[in-house]
This record gives C-alpha cells, structure tokens and sequence, in this order.
C-alpha cells in the first residue's frame, strides 16, 4: 500500500484531524504520522521554542490535548529534520499540517505538499469578488497570514478562536463577529474540525470553508 507522510507542526498522533484526511484517502495509503514537538514536554516548549519579538507565531496541540504557542524561526530546522527522516523511510509523498508560510522548505526527490501553495489561490477561485472572512487561532497572527492571500487580490477580515480550546462559544462569537462583514469565511488552521465549521456555519449563516478537507480532498486525488 502507498503510504503518505504527513507532518504536524505539534505532536503525533494528531486524533483530531487525521481521521478527515484518512476519510477521504478511502483505504487507499496508509498515513504515517509525525511530529515537530514529539517527545517534548509543553514546558520544554514553551521554554526553548516559545515566540521572541516580531517572530512568526504559531500554535499547535500535543498529545495530552494541550495547546502550545511557539516561533517558526525556532521550530523549522526540526521541521525540516522531520521532512528528510519522512524522506529516508521512502515516501514519496508528504503533506505538511499546517497552513502556515515556511520559506525554504525542501525535499531531495519527495513532493511535499504545503498548505500555504494551495489554499489562497484555491480559495480565491472560490470567493470571487465577495467579501472574505478568516477565522485563525491567534490574535498575533492576523498580521502573519494576511500577506499570503494579498498576491491573490484577497483582503481578509480575521476574527479569532482557537480550535485547541474546547470552546463552542468562542467559535460562534468569532462566526458572529464576521457576519455581516463578510460573505464566505475560512477556517484557516489544520486544528479546526468538522464540527468547529457547522458551529460557524450556524452561527453566521454563511459558507465556512474547512482548511483540512480542502488538503485532504486534493491529497486524496494524487493517492
């Protein structure tokens, strides 16, 4: 069986969100799961990887369940450790778990899939000429994400709710902050569930893209 990597930027096993991509690869490849911050403690995180001044900030989960806030200046050699380790098992093919922008990132003989390439332009298709809202984790990264949907002529509203907290209420508020503003809203983080998009969805009344099932879908037609 054809295997696929997939790297979170947090620690592996990731139960939340590889049950959506594995819906959609159908039993046809099996995924192999790793992650930056496997066996790291959350304080050995929060001390050695934890955002300094104007770092790009980024959040992910461990396996206790616990959310952790840390820099990519910090966390991408180890991201780049675990892209060739992925690569030395032989598999060909490596979807990157975050939607997040990695400059530099490469592969010897690998397609590695990242977010960042595909969801703005795939979005843009999508919203048009309407009024696009995101939804992310971190209020710190309104200022980081908002530059990669510019080249597309997309000019993003953000709200914020963390999809690491177990906080229905936080995304009906972040839904309902954009309802008005905006006519079709994205969930842009890997983190976020089937179940964070339908509270979004009732919540504002409008389309809410789910970043993960758009990767899984694309993944699932090159499998």
């Amino acid at each position: 069986m054809e295997r696929l990597g997939m790297i979170t930027i947090g620690q592996a096993p990731r139960t939340d969100v590889a049950p959506i991509i594995e819906r959609y690869l159908e039993n046809r490849a099996e995924l192999v799961q790793v992650g930056v911050l496997d066996g790291m403690t959350k304080e050995y995180v929060e001390e050695h990887l934890f955002p300094e001044a104007d770092d790009y900030v980024l959040t992910s989960r461990l396996v206790t369940g616990e959310s952790v806030v840390m820099s990519r200046e910090k966390i991408q050699p180890i991201l780049q450790r675990k892209i060739d380790e992925l690569e030395e098992m032989g598999i060909k093919q490596i979807l990157l778990l975050c939607t997040g922008v990695f400059p530099g990132l490469t592969t010897k003989a690998s397609y590695l899939i990242e977010p960042d390439h595909i969801i703005p332009p795939a979005v843009k298709a999508m919203v048009g000429g309407r009024r696009f809202g995101v939804i992310v984790p971190l209020p710190e990264q309104k200022a980081n994400l908002k530059p990669k949907y510019t080249p597309f002529g997309l000019d993003p509203v953000f709200a914020v709710a963390s999809p690491y907290k177990n906080d229905p209420a936080g995304y009906e508020a972040a839904a309902i902050e954009l309802k008005g503003k905006v006519d079709i809203i994205l969930l842009d983080c890997m983190g976020y569930t089937e179940e964070a998009r339908e509270l979004a969805v009732k919540a504002s009344g409008l389309p809410v893209i789910l970043s993960n099932a758009i990767m899984a879908k694309l993944v699932s037609e090159m499998i």
